[in-house]
């Protein structure tokens, strides 16, 4: 056995006598045991609780209080949420609910219900109480997670013809017991949290509206009838929004097809209820070439699907092909079609609600309870049969539209084929321009994919070349969102793309071939560049789904501008990280050069700024609301105009970049 080192060389391990003698030596007793209370483990390790110090998990805050007042309204009592940004940074959520309960909690009488909430992790009316029979949430610790992670929060309660308020100083401490303050305006009954985030945990401090407004909106859909309104008092941002859908899903299926057109006008919506379980879908057919399935369980988003959404696909398929067969549309002769001929084009959303939810893995993403598949089977099988039964015009679209998309899954597979028989002829089955890792760890191994020959010689000349892998394309690739598969493969760039990643595509991608788990886009910092990118992405998402999800997809970040500070050259990523560096130093009289494009950085700049690991930063793509992506990428790359430049009117102003 022989351990590798970290830098040049290796050495063989030390057996026997010698091995002992080479552990190290440092005590480990019941005094190495450390204790944290209360809620100290949430500040010492916040990533734990929201995932990251950064942006996301400063508005995960948000997300956990509102989330608390969206139970309330699955509960059946509250109506309306307000979501404020004050002018002093704080965040502000109120709800109609019926208030967090006040009186002495028989765990600790000397503390009220409110402050147990507040104060103590895992403690809340979610865990087999009479409390609420459905929530959503993440693990109960939401509320008490955003009072550990703020430097000062307020807590108003409605409840009982009386108004109680108490407030906790940094790290969730009481200033002082839960009082009443007055009576309830109205007799009115909710919950008002106000809170300001913690400046010495978060990297970033500024909530951004647009974020907030996606993720309500969401809700505001999954949530029929629920009023959530927003109103971001900060000066220089003053906006008011408010969102309420009483058609709820229906509403937002035709929210995400708006930028497509739809196969047909009618919506399908059905539900159904068993003991303690719902299921609720919504889906219409659109011409595009994709399918958008979104699946939720207690208002959470199931990124990574689960037994609904298969039940959900098996009886979607099973209809459809009864339907055609009964209608003499599919032959005798014919095959049936294929779930994923079926589901071209498609928009759905499937709701469900259930008293258990069991997740798999700590983000919930993937849902596990059995009997809801069952559920949602029967009930497919039931009232979609039943709808195109009723609508013959509408189903016989959609049959006509599948046959066109088993003929081209057939003639991809040819093309695949194809491909794959070149590939074999030519060796390694690896494109021929793809200048490889010597590294076959995935784990390790990263794959930049860089457009232009100029950039692509600096980045081949820069990187390491044990672990990182270069992949020049030319130009901008296809446009993915209006082509179909057997298309696409026709396309050189695509081609290699798919070999060099070495999983396949659509339905039959294996992210466990992946070859590297590091796939990064290395484009110029302009418009050109931004459109390679989202041509790029737009491809990983409708085609390597499952890539993006496992969190293998970044985006290279290499700086706008450089300067000399006395003969050292810093490099600045952006026009903010320029204007602190101004701040930090008042007095630098050097002209800032602009490095717009990388064919016109020297390969070790590109290395020293960009590709070394030790130096870089990643920007990760996630699928933290895969909705939201999803119509962002169909707005973007779609065919409808007005649709595009609404979307970019309205988030101009989040614009960081942008090169004139």
């Amino acid at each position: 056995m022989v351990l590798i080192s970290e830098h040049e060389g290796t050495e063989e391990e030390p057996s026997g006598s010698q091995a002992q003698r080479a552990r190290p030596t440092g005590s480990y007793d019941a005094s190495d045991i450390t204790v944290l209370e209360g809620l100290e483990p949430v500040r010492v390790r916040p990533g734990m609780y929201i995932g990251s110090t950064g942006s996301s998990g400063l508005h995960h805050l948000i997300w956990e209080v509102v989330d608390n007042s969206v139970d309330e309204a699955m509960a059946g009592f509250a109506t309306k949420i307000d979501v404020s940004l004050l002018p002093d940074g704080s965040c502000e959520v109120t709800d109609d609910g019926r208030g967090i309960p006040v009186a002495p909690h028989p765990h600790d009488p000397t503390k009220s219900s409110a402050e147990i909430v507040l104060t103590v992790l895992h403690a809340g009316g979610k865990f087999g109480g009479g409390g609420y029979k459905m929530s959503g949430g993440l693990h109960g610790v939401g509320v008490s997670v955003v009072n550990a992670l703020s430097s000062r929060l307020e807590l108003e309660i409605d409840r009982d013809g009386k108004r109680y308020a108490m407030a906790f100083e940094k790290g969730g401490n009481p200033t002082g017991p839960l009082k009443v303050i007055g009576d309830s305006p109205n007799a009115r009954t909710g919950t008002t949290v106000r809170f300001w985030p913690d400046d010495t945990i978060f990297d970033e401090m500024e909530f951004r509206a647009q974020t907030i407004l996606e993720r309500l909106q969401m809700m505001a859909f999954l949530n029929r009838g629920l009023e959530i309104q927003f109103n971001d008092e900060r000066v220089g941002h003053e906006q008011q929004q408010t969102y309420r859908y009483n058609g709820g899903i229906e509403d937002f299926v035709r929210h995400l097809n708006e930028s497509k057109e739809s196969l047909f006008r009618k919506v399908c919506h059905y539900e159904q209820t068993e003991d303690d379980q719902e299921v609720e879908v919504a889906l219409q057919w659109n011409t595009s070439y994709n399918d958008s399935i979104h699946s939720f369980a207690n208002g959470i988003a199931t990124t990574e699907g689960g037994m609904h959404e298969e039940g959900f696909k098996k009886s979607l398929t099973n209809v459809i092909n009864r339907y055609a067969r009964a209608r003499n549309l599919l032959k005798e002769a014919d095959a049936n079609f294929q779930g994923e001929d079926i589901r071209e084009g498609l928009t759905a959303i499937i709701s469900v609600r259930l008293t258990n939810p069991q997740f798999e893995g700590q983000t919930k993403a993937k849902l596990g309870n059995v009997s809801m598949r069952s559920l949602v089977e029967r009930a497919t099988n039931e009232k979609l049969a039943e709808w195109v039964e009723e609508n013959p015009k509408e189903a016989n679209q959609v049959v006509q539209k599948s046959l066109l998309a088993q003929r081209a899954r057939l003639a991809a597979r040819h093309a695949r084929d194809l491909t794959r028989r070149k590939s074999a002829l030519d060796g390694a089955g690896l494109p021929g321009k793809l200048v490889d890792c010597s590294s076959r760890e995935a784990r390790e191994s990263e794959l930049f994919i860089v457009e232009g020959n100029s950039a692509a010689g600096s980045a081949k000349r820069g990187r390491d070349p044990r672990t990182q892998a270069i992949l020049p394309i030319r130009g901008k690739i296809l446009n993915v969102e209006k082509a179909r598969v057997d298309k696409m493969l026709k396309n050189a760039e695509i081609q290699a793309l798919i070999m060099a990643i070495g999983a396949n595509l659509g339905e039959e991608f294996d992210v466990e071939k992946v070859r590297y788990h590091k796939v990064i886009i290395l484009a110029d910092a302009d418009v050109d560049g931004s459109h390679i990118r989202t041509l790029l992405l737009t491809f990983f998402l409708r085609q390597m789904k499952p890539l993006v999800e496992a969190g293998f997809v970044y985006v290279a970040q290499p700086p706008l501008y450089s300067t000399l500070v006395g003969t050292s050259k810093v490099y600045l990523k952006d026009d903010s990280a320029k204007a602190a560096f101004l701040r930090e130093h008042p007095n630098h009289n050097k002209d800032f050069q602009r490095l717009k494009g990388l064919g016109e950085m020297d390969w070790d700049e590109l290395r020293e700024t960009t590709m070394d690991a030790s130096k870089r930063t990643l920007l990760q793509i996630s699928m933290e609301e895969a909705a939201l992506a999803d119509q962002a990428c169909s707005v973007l790359m779609g065919d409808d105009v007005e649709v595009r430049r609404r979307f970019i009117q309205t988030n101009a102003k989040d614009v960081r970049f942008l090169d004139i």
